[in-house]
């Protein structure tokens, strides 16, 4: 699509915990799109929106620090970023830690792109007692400046005013000089790059990141470099480095950040004397190296009974009608093709809205409060020391966090990890934490059956059968894991508005690919039933499922679905033993339900998240964790029904 015939694109960028996808929502709305980067898997969002009839074309890129990056899945979104220049970018920086939120905003700058900087969360920099002055701001940087409150809705009519104006004006924008030195030796360098050399943005941008020597962008350039300009450079740096008694990377980080915090400084001041605020004193006990750990396992008591009071009355009251309308229809069909294939299509529509939503709404909006509220990296940060015991460190709770929601998320959130040793090892632990759809089934049938406590003690085994293996599979890596540099939000109030927003767009996508599945597989189980293709199937699992697991020959078909999707494991065990819900407890034992629980639960993770280990580290890696998967599955399940026959 030419320049003329699309909409302008204006893209977001920001550090991350900026409020950029709090703003982003605010301005789509329920019409973002997520998808994938061509050739990737590094998704972004992205949205049309129309404004008083002019249309703009929005990206929400994920967070960077800077650009020149350390994580590849930001290198990939950087290299979109200038393959494909946008017409405007919205540089959202926390005006609360202004200083540091602006050096990524100088980095945009020196690209000289059209940028408007959206000085966001203005109100936390008042509650912090830190005055900025916009219009100085603005003078300083020589870019437009436009204080929001993301959460609120505050300053985005101004945002968008100021968007269609520059860009129906053109925007202009001028780099900062630094230090008189460290400019000579830029401009030196810009001086001696070829015609012909590939240039990234502009070429003091290409310059500046060749004398810091960019690892990502810039590693195939400087080995193609010419040996002239090889020799410019390198003499650069080692000027660069003699004067100032530090490496040259050293030296542009110096400039950069020294630049930042006398603009901050210029522009802003603090009104009153620093105050403990009252959010102040409570990250303080939530942070306390004791209390912080009881309140942290509060808040895992607490999210878990929420989801289980909500889930198990909705889960009850829907089945009622599903049951009758089933037993109707069996009445009126009779026992014929139409009548598995109808049922298997009702259970799985029916399965999807009474047992697997009541549960998976609640768990999802509870963790985006989490998330909005700043809890998760304070969680990584308090689990660091656990993290350390199991070989890994605390910035993996992170992608353990995602993983109870779904485990493909979970597996490229690795890419925060910047030890491919690490992202192993987290990658080949994620498929043993309870993802949504484990946690529907270990609610739906243990929680629902058996009582909460069963439940809960179901998620604290799991967690320690995650250290175990953790520290069994680091055992096999020489090399220990890094430290631990993670930034911690401030504590917010987090915006009702917001939450819902991406608890609906979490469903949307459950329901455009994962419903589709259960139903599918649903119909397929009730035709292998009509044709009894089901009993082969059955037989040949019999070994394992009724002689191993001691589990009725019939449940060895959900088994093989099950690798779709771990719910249609238990829409299929109903339909597979031909009970309803409630009658399921006269067909097994207390048992037997514990031991298909546990082995569902553990068992070969499905299909997406195995393609995405795959993709993301490797196809050996993926072949090893289906193994370890079953290995862990089979091993659990036969120790627990052993236990529990005594």
């Amino acid at each position: 699509m030419t320049k003329e015939n699309r909409f302008p694109d204006v893209v977001f960028i920001g550090q991350p915990n900026c409020g950029k996808s709090t703003l982003f929502n605010a301005i789509a709305g329920l019409k973002a799109q997520t998808s994938n980067f061509p050739g990737t898997t590094v998704k972004h969002t992205h949205s049309k929106v129309n404004i008083e009839g002019k249309v703009l074309n929005i990206i929400d890129l994920p967070g960077t620090y800077s650009l020149n990056p350390s994580d590849p899945a930001e290198k990939v979104v950087l290299t979109h970023l200038f393959l494909e220049k946008p017409d405007l970018i919205f540089n959202v920086v926390d005006a609360s830690i202004l200083g540091r939120s602006l050096e990524l905003t100088l980095e945009l700058i020196e690209l000289e792109y059209p940028v408007i900087v959206v000085l966001n969360m203005i109100d936390l920099a008042e509650k912090k007692g830190v005055e900025i002055d916009p219009k100085k701001l603005e003078k300083l940087l020589g870019v437009p400046v436009i204080p929001t409150v993301a959460s609120h809705g505050r300053g985005i009519k101004e945002l968008l005013d100021a968007a269609f104006q520059n860009l129906e004006k053109g925007l202009s924008v001028s780099h900062i000089k630094w230090s008189r030195d460290v400019e000579d030796k830029i401009e030196e360098m810009e001086d001696h790059l070829p015609e012909d050399f590939p240039i990234v943005g502009n070429k003091r941008f290409t310059a500046i990141n060749m004398i810091s020597s960019s690892k990502l962008l810039f590693d195939k350039m400087l080995k193609d470099i010419n040996p002239a300009l090889k020799m410019v450079l390198d003499r650069v740096r080692s000027e660069l480095e003699t004067r100032h008694n530090a490496p040259a990377y050293e030296v542009i980080a110096a400039e950069r950040h020294h630049l930042a915090f006398k603009i901050f400084e210029e522009s802003s001041r603090v009104v009153r004397g620093k105050r403990i605020s009252m959010l102040d004193r409570v990250d303080d006990v939530i942070m306390h190296p004791f209390l912080g750990y009881l309140i942290l396992l509060a808040v895992f008591l607490g999210f878990f009974f929420i989801i289980f009071n909500v889930g198990s009355p909705l889960e009850e009251l829907l089945l009622g009608p599903l049951d009758n309308f089933r037993n109707f229809l069996s009445l009126k069909l009779g026992a014929g093709v139409v009548f598995y294939l109808v049922d298997g299509l009702l259970q799985g529509i029916g399965g999807g809205v009474a047992i697997v939503l009541p549960y998976f709404i609640p768990l999802l909006f509870l963790m985006s409060f989490l998330e909005d509220v700043g809890y998760l990296a304070r969680a990584g940060f308090l689990m660091d020391t656990f993290m350390h015991r199991i070989g890994l460190h605390g910035k993996s709770i992170s992608p353990f966090i995602l993983g109870f929601g779904c485990s493909v998320p979970a597996i490229v959130s690795t890419r925060i990890l910047e030890s491919r040793r690490d992202r192993i090892v987290t990658s080949l632990l994620i498929p043993f934490i309870p993802c949504s759809a484990r946690t529907t089934i270990i609610l739906a049938l243990v929680g629902f059956y058996l009582g909460p406590f069963w439940a809960l003690g179901f998620y604290l085994f799991n967690i320690l059968l995650l250290g175990v293996l953790g520290r069994l599979i680091t055992l096999f890596f020489k090399t220990p894991s890094p430290g631990l540099i993670l930034e911690i939000p401030s504590l917010k109030m987090p915006s009702l508005k917001n939450m819902m927003r991406k608890t609906y767009f979490q469903l949307k996508s459950f329901l455009k690919f994962a419903w589709p599945i259960l139903i599918a597989g649903s119909v397929v189980l009730g035709l292998l039933q009509y044709l009894n293709f089901d009993k082969f199937i059955n037989l040949v699992l019999s070994p394992l499922v009724e002689k191993g697991l001691g589990l009725p020959q019939e449940l060895g078909v959900t088994l093989v679905f099950g690798f779709l999707r771990k719910e249609l494991s238990l829409i299929m065990m109903l339909q597979a033993l031909g009970v309803s819900y409630k009658d399921l407890m006269t067909i097994i034992s207390r048992e037997q339900l514990i031991v298909f629980t546990v082995f569902i639960s553990f068992f070969i993770p499905c299909v997406s998240t195995v393609a995405i280990i795959w993709k993301e580290v490797g196809k050996k890696v993926a072949f090893l964790s289906m193994g370890l998967n079953t290995g862990v599955a089979i091993v659990i399940s036969l120790l627990v029904r052993l236990i529990l026959a005594i």
